[in-house]
């Protein structure tokens, strides 16, 4: 499987008031049956010990099902567990920089907020899939960078790379971001946050059948 066949489908990101550290594994496995295709690791306030412990037992999880295994942030765990990939911010290593350090073979992702120059640049510099957003308010960040949908639109147009749409994203407004043109959505709330985190993945599925029939 090729990875931009890999980055394709639900993309879901742990959060540590929602999968705390004894419900993670349970919630994240509930998840993968639920149809999970990519599983952000992303915790900034856990001890590096704890981080370290908990971005090995999800990995073996996601290797066990087919699930990519991104971690957020934190280039050194990524390198040290053999993670699928990295998800770079604002904040981070540039792609070509984190290239250098994590080899040709990890996937690295980058947020480009409302910014499709950003997401030009770094497809240029190796990135292997990009991420827009915030499209619609969000609990978990209230304050973040909102972004018009027709950015999806555009992204398509000049972006060879896979495209994640963040932000707010439930199975009633997520299907106009698939249309737009985003190959992933990423959720956390809306199935992480729900009782049944099996159904609420299982609910995301349609989105992504396009209208031959075919999976995204």
């Amino acid at each position: 499987m090729t990875v931009q066949q890999r980055l394709q489908g639900l993309y879901l990101i742990t959060d540590e008031t929602l999968t705390p550290g004894d419900k993670l594994a349970s919630c994240v496995r509930q998840s993968i049956l639920g149809g999970c295709r990519i599983l952000q690791y992303r915790d900034k306030g856990s001890r590096p010990d704890a981080r370290r412990q908990q971005s090995r037992l999800l990995q073996t999880l996601c290797r066990k099902n087919n699930v990519t295994f991104i971690i957020n942030d934190d280039i050194n765990l990524a390198c040290e567990i053999g993670a699928d990939g990295i998800h770079l911010g604002r904040q981070d290593l540039d792609p070509k920089a984190a290239r250098r350090q994590a080899g040709a073979d990890t996937i690295i992702g980058v947020s480009c907020y409302n910014n499709l120059d950003r997401a030009i640049d770094a497809e240029r510099h190796g990135a292997d899939y990009v991420a827009f957003g915030s499209f619609f308010p969000s609990a978990i960040k209230p304050d973040a960078v909102h972004a018009e949908i027709n950015l999806l639109v555009q992204a398509r147009q000049r972006l060879t790379i896979p495209i994640v749409a963040i932000g707010g994203i439930t199975r009633v407004n997520g299907k106009e971001l698939v249309d737009a043109g985003a190959d992933m959505l990423a959720v956390i709330s809306a199935v992480f946050g729900q009782n049944n985190v099996k159904s609420a993945a299982t609910g995301f599925q349609p989105l992504f059948t396009r209208p031959n029939g075919h999976g995204s």
